[in-house]
């Protein structure tokens, strides 16, 4: 007799949505994110059905566990590797991007601010090349594209290094921080690929995906000075031009020529003076600026290329 019994229907699986913000502020001049629990994530809950939005979920999040208010935020990405988050469960990952300025004040012992270039101390050029790439990253690189089963596959692999990090006369794009992160990712020399911690390069780690959320929010950021002052949102309300280069700087991980510079700033007229001086400097009092109402309002500028200094 022939079973013609229907299979039965597979239940649909349940899939979270975690919200993650990548929240950036400029703190001496250092790029700095919020952190949470010993530094190790970024803010972030999962979306309920009593938040009204994500955008408005999010904010609830991060309020409640830092005390920090958002200003300017924008939505990143969606990550939903199966692979990639705590325990294999799957879960959508959806990250803002938030600018702000920096305030401790109602943190917990377990809320900080930190260096992003902890995380990621290959990805600071302002002082050249960093000692990290030719003591670490470039023989480990070399030594895992060696690995591969084929001449083609070796040679593949040592190209997208080289692209990817500068080696071999490649110039340096401080954009592709997300591709170096997932490179290093995929050769198993960050602890979150792999159990052995001798194998990892040095850079602190985060939980789940979080450090690759992290490195999206750094590359969206790089890319996103170039032609949109967003930058305002990072600094306070008066500072001298050489505050707002440091800072730009800081963010880019690339040092900027000076007079180009000025001279973009002013193209653009970005800017107004104050009628005010900073002593800071300890030199010549340095007039103090803010930017433009008008470019506060339309968050809008020429699509001109910040004057990076190239090696």
């Amino acid at each position: 007799m022939t079973n013609t019994a229907k299979p039965a229907k597979s239940q649909p699986q349940a899939i979270a949505a975690d919200l993650i913000a990548v929240l950036v502020a400029v703190i001496a001049g250092e790029p700095h994110i919020l952190t949470i629990r010993d530094a190790r994530a970024l803010p972030s809950g999962p979306f309920v059905t009593g938040h009204r939005s994500l955008q408005s979920g999010l904010r609830a999040w991060v309020e409640a566990q830092t005390g920090h208010p958002i200003g300017y935020m924008e939505q990143l990405y969606t990550f939903a590797d199966r692979d990639r988050t705590e325990e294999g469960r799957r879960a959508i990952s959806i990250s803002y991007l938030g600018l702000t300025r920096a305030d401790s004040s109602g943190f917990t012992h377990d809320v900080a601010w930190r260096n992003w270039y902890g995380y990621f101390p290959w990805e600071d050029h302002r002082n050249g090349e960093p000692e990290i790439f030719t003591a670490l990253l470039m023989p480990r690189l070399r030594k895992w594209a060696q690995a591969a089963d084929s001449r083609p596959a070796r040679e593949e692999r040592w190209q997208r290094a080289a692209i990817t990090f500068g080696f071999d006369d490649e110039a340096w794009n401080e954009e592709l921080v997300l591709q170096r992160y997932e490179l290093l990712y995929e050769a198993g020399l960050v602890p979150e690929a792999v159990s052995d911690a001798n194998a990892a390069v040095p850079g602190l780690a985060m939980q789940a995906d979080h450090r690759r959320i992290l490195a999206t929010g750094i590359a969206r950021l790089r890319a996103k000075i170039k032609y949109r002052p967003v930058v305002f949102e990072l600094m306070p309300e008066a500072f001298s031009l050489l505050q707002l280069q440091k800072s730009v700087e800081a963010l880019a991980g690339r040092l900027l020529h000076k007079q180009n510079f000025r001279r973009l700033i002013e193209q653009q007229e970005l800017v107004e003076e104050t009628g005010k001086t900073s002593f800071e400097t300890g030199g010549r009092p340095a007039k103090l600026f803010r930017f433009r109402q008008a470019v506060l309002a339309e968050r809008a500028a020429a699509g001109t290329k910040l004057p990076l200094l190239r090696p």
